[in-house]
């Protein structure tokens, strides 16, 4: 059945328990824990193999933002049917502004997504003999402000494309190339913002490396500037864009007594 347009609501003391609730959580935790494992694994791969070999710094980020984009990918892919695959704490903070999700299942999803990212990063030392998670920082010469910046523009367009290929009840069939456009959009803005401030656009994929890593220098560019971006991508999205007369699903299901 068709949900309410922009249905905003704290959600019931039931759904903290209910089955479906458990399962899209766990959905979030493993989703995050791949798409962390790989992505900050690949960058502590490159430093371990090219340490002495002299590669250039452009096919490093090109390794780099492959590896983040087809683990994203992965990610999505294994949970978008069963907690709607955000993978990210700006884009389930887009989709509650959104009225796409209840407030309990948000602060559950946020929780496994940071649960997720520690987890991939307390592995990630484990088996690389105790090396030391790189997490995100901006590049010397590039001010925190630029940063920010950065993450805001990129973060709006990752959350745009989520918007317009996973959410826009309009899709169609562009539903089926979602996690490849959130994948590729993902990688491209690596290639662009990787040199300047590590180009994260994902709060828990900044968060466990750096507790780990225990790097925390500028770290709070890595939370607002997602947010802000993120933030301003569904309002734009849910009231430019989706016209108000069109029903429409959540972003993520809720449970049958919802309905």
């Amino acid at each position: 059945m068709p949900q309410p347009t922009r249905r905003y609501a704290f959600g019931r003391a039931d759904e903290a328990t209910h089955p479906d609730s458990i399962r899209a959580t766990l959905a979030e935790f493993i989703a995050t824990f791949i798409f962390v494992f790989a992505g900050e694994g690949s960058i502590l791969a490159l430093g371990k193999i090219y340490k002495d070999s002299g590669t250039s710094a452009a096919s490093e980020l090109i390794v780099i933002a492959l590896a983040h984009a087809f683990s994203l990918f992965s990610a999505i892919s294994v949970s978008i049917n069963i907690s709607g695959g955000h993978v990210n704490p700006a884009v389930t903070f887009g989709a509650l502004l959104g009225g796409r999700i209840l407030v309990v299942r948000a602060v559950y999803y946020w929780i496994a997504q940071l649960l997720g990212a520690i987890v991939a990063s307390l592995l990630l030392r484990l088996v690389t003999n105790g090396m030391r998670t790189v997490g995100f920082n901006v590049a010397p010469g590039v001010g925190a402000w630029h940063g920010l910046i950065l993450e805001i523009v990129m973060t709006f367009g990752l959350v745009y494309t989520v918007y317009a290929t996973a959410i826009d009840p309009k899709r169609g069939g562009l539903g089926t190339i979602a996690p490849l456009a959130i994948g590729f959009i993902v990688g491209a803005n690596i290639l662009v913002g990787g040199p300047f401030d590590g180009a994260s656009m994902n709060p828990a994929r900044a968060f466990g490396p750096a507790l780990v890593g225990w790097r925390w220098r500028n770290h709070w560019i890595y939370w607002v500037g997602p947010f802000v971006g993120g933030g301003l991508a569904a309002l734009i999205y849910e009231y430019m864009v989706i016209p108000t007369e069109v029903p429409h699903h959540t972003h993520q299901p809720l449970a049958p007594e919802d309905y």
